[in-house]
């Protein structure tokens, strides 16, 4: 019989308040694509933190091809050939792409103590080509796109020669083209003897790539099962503990009239050129295209987060310009982005604090803040939004990516938006909370809230809006009503002007 290459025996490990792991034991042998699924909160992403070296379990043992082994760190888990593909990106934006894959480990010139530039230039240049991927050693990091950044990440795994790599979300950001490329090395990585543990909420892929597939709910270990056995409704009854007949909520026909609405939108530094759409009150109207078509520069002009070179924007028939996001804040948008760990949490600060950041005013009882009542909002917001947390007073970094993505969702809604702008809200996040964030969506909807959200998972475009606008080139290619759409004509909008 073959001996695994890891097995994780009877990990426990707890938080204030919380069990994270309970008795969690997993195997992962030669050449296996293993995936671990869950709901947000399951605690797949502290396991793979105790194997790491960024948390310690508090018992339990990791053998590595037999071997016990008891990372301490990081740092001793790359020497010890575990590596891991983390799904919220943490690099050194100004620096080139080569220094953030050789950083702490640069080849030298000779026996000095010098950096070798050119020969970290040329080792990168094999190692993209190693594996495909087309990016300059040259570029600086903060030039690069969402899914650029994500394939620099998995080739610095790659770099270490690991025998276990851990690719947690790793789509999440990719385009479908990035996607593939990211199987293929995936395979070429399998041949090669490595043991992969995959983490996904995305059923077509785990079903595409892997063997076997752990399912984990509540910190415990439910089912280890080979792929061919399972299928998408068997997963998601494992993962909630309960049939999901519904991925989506069905939506009433709004009958509202037009409270939003831009005309011939262009932005400075972007591709957005005018660009016109309209949204009726109870409305969701999805934004598609492929990635880099303008939708992320869209909100952003929107929202004032770039400077508008042209077009007009309207609210309830009154023109507004939305100089900056406070003057937009006032006017009744609201603004989720996509990238939450760089630009939507405040890590260091506890749930109250991201709840409450963007309405602080109303806690305001003459020049003192009443910190009792903001506790009290963010605990009602926690409780109806389903957030998993010990208590209002941890901090949001502890949390899952689907509760960070929640609590930030509270933030916006505390300041009772008129316009929803949503990208990518579902982004990283497990099938039983995205239908928690459909619901909502559908509840503001009739409550009279316009709702805009970008989505890239075609389904999701189709299955929670009304209509969906595609972009192409930073352009409205086509205007088309979800339920009478198909997957094949908005790609064929999506790809008009290129």
């Amino acid at each position: 019989m073959v001996e695994p290459l890891l097995r994780m025996e009877e990990i426990c490990k707890s938080f204030p308040g919380v069990r994270a792991l309970d008795n969690v034991t997993i195997e992962i042998f030669p050449g296996e694509v293993h995936a671990l699924m869950g709901e947000n909160g399951a605690g797949k992403s502290t396991l793979m933190k105790c194997l790491f070296g960024v948390y310690q379990a508090d018992s339990g043992r990791v053998l590595l091809s037999g071997r016990e082994v008891n990372f301490r760190s990081p740092k001793d888990a790359l020497s010890g050939g575990v590596a891991m593909v983390h799904q919220e990106l943490e690099q050194a934006g100004r620096m080139t792409v080569a220094d953030n894959i050789w950083l702490g480990r640069f080849p030298r010139i000779g026996c000095l103590p010098f950096v070798s530039d050119g020969e970290c230039i040329k080792r990168t240049r094999e190692l993209f080509g190693s594996i495909g991927v087309n990016i300059s050693p040259t570029a600086r990091v903060e030039t690069l796109g969402v899914g650029e950044r994500q394939l620099l990440e998995i080739a610095k795994a790659v770099s270490y020669g690991a025998r276990i790599i851990v690719f947690d979300e790793p789509t999440s950001s990719l385009t479908e083209r990035e996607a593939e490329l990211l199987f293929g090395i995936i395979k070429r990585l399998k041949a090669d003897g490595c043991g992969i543990i995959y983490i996904s909420h995305k059923m077509s892929e785990i079903l595409q790539i892997c063997d076997r597939v752990t399912v984990m709910r509540d910190g415990r270990h439910i089912a280890t099962e080979e792929k061919d056995k399972l299928s998408t409704d068997r997963i998601i009854r494992l993962m909630v503990g309960r049939d999901l007949t519904e991925r989506y909520p069905p939506l009433n026909e709004p009958n509202g009239d037009v409270v939003f609405k831009v005309e011939n939108l262009s932005a400075s530094g972007t591709r957005l050129k005018d660009a016109t759409i309209s949204v009726r009150s109870g409305e969701i109207l999805a934004i598609g295209g492929l990635d880099g078509s303008g939708r992320t520069e869209l909100f952003e002009c929107i929202f004032g987060l770039s400077e508008r070179t042209g077009g007009r924007i309207i609210i309830d028939g009154r023109e507004i310009e939305n100089r900056n996001p406070r003057e937009a804040i006032q006017n009744g948008f609201a603004l989720l982005t996509e990238e939450r760990r760089v630009d939507g949490i405040f890590g260091i600060l506890d749930l109250t604090d991201n709840t409450t950041v963007s309405s602080i005013r109303k806690f305001l009882r003459g020049p003192f803040l009443s910190t009792s009542e903001m506790r009290q909002k963010t605990r009602e917001y926690m409780r109806a939004l389903k957030v998993k947390a010990p208590s209002e007073g941890v901090k949001i970094r502890t949390l899952s990516g689907g509760n960070q993505q929640k609590i930030i969702l509270s933030r916006w809604l505390l300041t009772k938006p008129r316009i929803l702008l949503l990208d990518e809200p579902t982004r990283g996040i497990d099938v039983g909370a995205k239908y928690d964030i459909y619901l909502l969506m559908k509840e503001l909807a009739e409550s009279g809230c316009a709702i805009l959200f970008i989505s890239s998972e075609m389904s999701e475009l189709i299955g929670a809006s009304h209509r969906i606008a595609v972009m192409s080139a930073g352009r409205i290619a086509g205007d088309v009503k979800s339920s009478e759409t198909t997957q094949e004509e908005i790609m064929a909008l999506a790809a008009r002007y290129l």
